[in-house]
């Protein structure tokens, strides 16, 4: 039978993969959509959906990769590649956003009257509406599932989905009051937009390449995980989190009487590494023990010490 987080692979990289075809088609459109109006806006849409062709191969072979077990050079697992694809696709997103000012700045000199504008719109459209469930699925089982790359590139949809929506409302304007030059104009305030936007996903994704510790609504659910279920031990402190893509390690110390067996104290680790792993599914946990004379006479005083105080 597979365990949750095997499960949780399975669909990651089921989506990841049908996230390169649908890439394909909604660049098509868009290209069609600039085709049949001659519209900057609509180009520089274009332009940003040939980049999220890129990153969605990059995204797919990245998490398999991440998937991978552990082995010999990579004890830990390869977890991490996932970050490695949210900054790519982070920069990626940037490279687009200038390819997008850069043809805008040139169509400011000359801006043109757009042709067949209601096809356009229309057929644009409808790629930015196949773009806003795309996106929502990828952030929303992304982080369910804890890849970072699934979500990134689901923000990274997303930003496009925001551009094809200021393209849609900008052209509307240009085709109601007949000012060509808002084409362009619009482009580039959609490009700073989207450059906002890959600064966000590449920022997250560096804190964690740097081991960022979990956010303080996980921590404080691992403190009352362990506070719960740690009779019989003295003391837990020293608590450490990191994030690793799709995986959580914690590690802390466990106090035990001086007296107490080895036998008695890895019961209450295996039941405190279970209870960790009911509010964080799919986590690393490594518990160090210590007898009690290590504690300096109870100077250092963590997590199950303080639940007792309370009760």
């Amino acid at each position: 039978m597979e365990t949750m987080t095997e499960q949780g692979n399975g669909i990651v990289a089921r989506l990841a993969f049908w996230g390169i075809p649908l890439a394909f088609g909604v660049m098509g459109l868009k290209l069609v959509a600039w085709w049949v109006t001659g519209s900057v806006a609509l180009l520089s849409d274009g332009l940003e959906s040939t980049v999220n062709v890129v990153a969605a191969f990059v995204a797919y072979f990245v998490i398999r990769y991440a998937q991978k077990p552990a082995d010999d050079d990579h004890p830990y697992g390869h977890h991490k590649a996932e970050y490695l694809s949210a900054v790519l696709e982070g920069v990626l997103i940037v490279i687009a956003a200038l390819l997008i000012i850069r043809e805008a700045v040139s169509a400011l000199a000359d801006p043109q009257v757009l042709e067949a504008p209601v096809l356009g719109l229309a057929i644009n459209g409808a790629a930015g509406l196949i773009n806003l469930i795309w996106a929502r699925t990828l952030i929303r089982i992304g982080k369910t599932h804890r890849s970072p790359a699934l979500a990134a590139d689901g923000h990274h949809i997303m930003s496009d989905v925001v551009t094809s929506a200021g393209v849609f409302v900008g052209l509307v304007l240009v085709v109601v009051t007949g000012y060509a030059i808002l084409d362009p104009v619009l482009a580039i305030l959609v490009a700073i937009n989207i450059i906002y936007q890959g600064w966000k996903v590449i920022s997250h994704s560096v804190a964690g390449l740097m081991d960022k510790a979990v956010e303080p609504e996980e921590e404080a659910a691992i403190k009352a995980a362990i506070a719960e279920n740690s009779a019989g031990s003295l003391d837990v402190h020293y608590l450490r989190t990191r994030r690793g893509g799709a995986v959580t390690f914690v590690a802390f110390d466990l106090v035990v009487p001086g007296n107490m067996s080895v036998s008695e104290a890895h019961k209450i680790c295996d039941r405190l590494e279970a209870a960790v792993k009911a509010v964080l599914p799919g986590g690393r946990v490594t518990i160090h023990v210590e007898p009690e004379s290590e504690t300096a006479h109870g100077v250092r005083v963590g997590i199950a010490a303080k639940a007792k105080e309370k009760r």
